[in-house]
C-alpha cells in the first residue's frame, strides 16, 4: 500500500478540515456550558431530600446514562422533528442533544463535590442566618466546582471525543472534514491517521493542563 502524505496541504487542511473543527469546538464548549448548568440543577434535586425533586431527577440521570448516546442522537434527531412538524438541523440537534445527555454525567461530578464541603461550613452558614439559597449559592457551590474543576475538565476532554458521534446524523465536525477530504483525494487511510494524530494532540494537551491545573489546586488547598 501505497501511503502519502503529501497531499495534505494548509488549503487542504482549510478547506475541508477547519469548519469541522470550529464546529466541533462549539459543540464541545456549548455542551459544557449547558450541561454543567443543568447538571447542577439535577445534583441540587438530587441531593433536595424532598422526594418529588430527587425522583425525576434520578430517573433523569439514571435513563441517560444507561443508554449509548450514538442512539439519543438518532432518537432525537428522527423523534423531535416528528413532534413538531419540521427538521431542526443536524447541527442543533447535536447542541440539544450533547447538552441533556452530558447534563447527566456532570450531575454526578457535581453531586460529589457539593458531598465533599464539609457539613460545618453549611451548619455555620445556617447559623449566621443565611437562607439555603444564599448559603448555596456563597458557600457550597464555589466549593464545590473548585473541588471538582479538574474531573469537569476531562469530563469534556470526553465530550469532544464523543463529539464525532454526530456524523451518525450527518453533521459536519472535524472526523466529517476528514472524511469528505479523504474522499475527494482519494485517500482515506491517510485522512483518517492524520485525524487519530490531530485527536491524540488536542486531547493530550488538553489533559496535560488540566493535570497542571489539578497539581496547583492541591498546592491552594
Amino acid at each position: 500500500m501505497n501511503v502519502d502524505f503529501s497531499f495534505f496541504t494548509w488549503e487542504v487542511f482549510r478547506g475541508f478540515v477547519l469548519h469541522g473543527l470550529i464546529f466541533s469546538v462549539q459543540l464541545t464548549l456549548v455542551a459544557m456550558v449547558g450541561g454543567i448548568a443543568l447538571g447542577t440543577v439535577l445534583a441540587l434535586m438530587r441531593l433536595s431530600g424532598r422526594r418529588w425533586l430527587e425522583l425525576p431527577a434520578t430517573v433523569y440521570v439514571d435513563l441517560l446514562r444507561s443508554i449509548p448516546l450514538v442512539m439519543v442522537i438518532m432518537w432525537f434527531f428522527l423523534l423531535i422533528p416528528f413532534l413538531i412538524g419540521r427538521p431542526i438541523g443536524a447541527e442543533v440537534s447535536a447542541v440539544v442533544t450533547f447538552t441533556l445527555f452530558e447534563a447527566a454525567y456532570y450531575s454526578e461530578i457535581m453531586r460529589a463535590g457539593i458531598q465533599s464541603v464539609p457539613k460545618g461550613q453549611v451548619y455555620a452558614g445556617y447559623a449566621l442566618g443565611m437562607s439555603y439559597r444564599q448559603m448555596t449559592q456563597l458557600v457550597v457551590l464555589p466549593q464545590a466546582f473548585r473541588n471538582m474543576l479538574p474531573v469537569l475538565l476531562t469530563q469534556t476532554i470526553i465530550l469532544f471525543q464523543d463529539t464525532s458521534l454526530v456524523y451518525a446524523i450527518g453533521a459536519y465536525d472535524l472526523l466529517k472534514g476528514f472524511e469528505v477530504a479523504g474522499k475527494n483525494f482519494n485517500r482515506p487511510v491517510e485522512t483518517y491517521l492524520i485525524a487519530a494524530l490531530v485527536y491524540l494532540a488536542i486531547c493530550f494537551s488538553l489533559s496535560y493542563a488540566v493535570r497542571r491545573l489539578q497539581q496547583k489546586i492541591q498546592i491552594i488547598r
